[in-house]
């Protein structure tokens, strides 16, 4: 059962399993754009298999909040000669925000409502700790920290944290935008997977895995009760029709386990996470950091298409120079 650090963890610790998982989100981002708020039924006989440019956004291969948070966290701590800073952090959110860094095309979109009002308070010096900043009803659990751990993953792997500090950073991590128990613990379960994953586990024992964890450690039963189908069922055995797509994280968490688990492939995973709709770039990106770190593969012509990819690459390799 896995309770304590000691659960198969450090095995493999290379720079392409990290550039293969940042590239891999950012890829399943820019694929999930297009589709990102049309209802799944538009696609089931005619599935998007390729990247295509977007109504609302123009160029194919443009990335969304998603990538820009994600990437404005790694910068944070590229900074910060490899540790974590609160404040740094919630700055290059700002920065992002105001039109000024971390952003494909020339504007940021996509924010969501909680990030929104919890840079707000950060702005404004609403809270005398910066974690007290994100919003706390049960009415903000989008995926809006989800779709920006895996850097914190990453992180969490390379120095070797125990349970405890594992928690208590994704708590915090989570908190900045998402501090509700439910956005929490669906933050510490996907760390949990792709730390998993980055220690050579198949992904079926992976999934396995990670329901075994006793998550009444640090999380209370009404809330772990949210997430009974994926850690007391079997999420990959559900059909299609059962599985959401919006944008809350219960839903999102099990609908990026759901299609990694059934396919076989970095791009098959992609291509049904984007074809479920509504909220396709954020599981898309979520399925495609763990597929990316799993299968590696990642097809040129969509890495080729990704908007300044020469600059994400090198943060990536900058990303795993800071942590390893």
């Amino acid at each position: 059962m896995l309770i304590d650090v000691e659960f198969a963890r450090y095995k493999v610790m290379n720079k392409d399993i990290v550039i293969n998982g940042i590239m891999g989100f950012i890829i399943g981002d820019a694929l999930g754009v297009p589709l990102e708020f049309k209802k799944r039924d538009l696609f089931k006989n005619n599935k998007v298999t390729d990247m295509i440019s977007s109504d609302r956004i123009g160029a194919k291969g443009v990335w969304s909040d998603d990538s820009s948070m994600v990437i404005a966290t790694m910068k944070s701590i590229i900074d910060n000669k490899g540790k974590i800073n609160y404040e740094s952090i919630m700055d290059n959110f700002i920065l992002w925000v105001s039109n000024k860094d971390f952003i494909a095309i020339d504007k940021a979109f996509g924010i969501g409502r909680a990030t929104f009002f919890a840079l707000g308070n950060y702005h404004n010096k609403r809270y005398e700790k910066i974690i007290d900043c994100g919003m706390k009803g049960f009415n903000y659990n989008g995926n809006g920290s989800l779709m920006r751990i895996l850097p914190i993953a990453y992180y969490c792997y390379y120095k070797k944290l125990n349970d405890d500090e594992i928690y208590h950073l994704v708590k915090d991590i989570s908190s900045l935008t998402h501090s509700h128990e439910i956005s929490v613990l669906g933050c510490f379960i996907y760390v949990l997977l792709v730390i998993e994953l980055l220690s050579g586990e198949e992904k079926e024992n992976a999934y396995s895995n990670i329901k075994k964890y006793n998550y009444r450690k640090y999380f209370s039963l009404e809330n772990i009760k949210y997430y009974d189908r994926l850690l007391n069922n079997d999420i990959s055995k559900l059909d299609v029709d059962s599985i959401s797509s919006m944008g809350f994280v219960v839903d999102t968490l099990e609908a990026v386990v759901w299609c990694f688990i059934n396919n076989n492939s970095y791009d098959k995973c992609v291509i049904e996470a984007i074809n479920l709709g509504n909220d396709s770039d954020t599981i898309g990106a979520l399925v495609g950091g763990l597929s990316g770190i799993y299968y590696g593969n990642l097809p040129s012509k969509w890495l080729d298409s990704i908007v300044k990819k020469d600059y994400l690459l090198k943060l990536s390799n900058d990303y795993y120079n800071a942590i390893k």
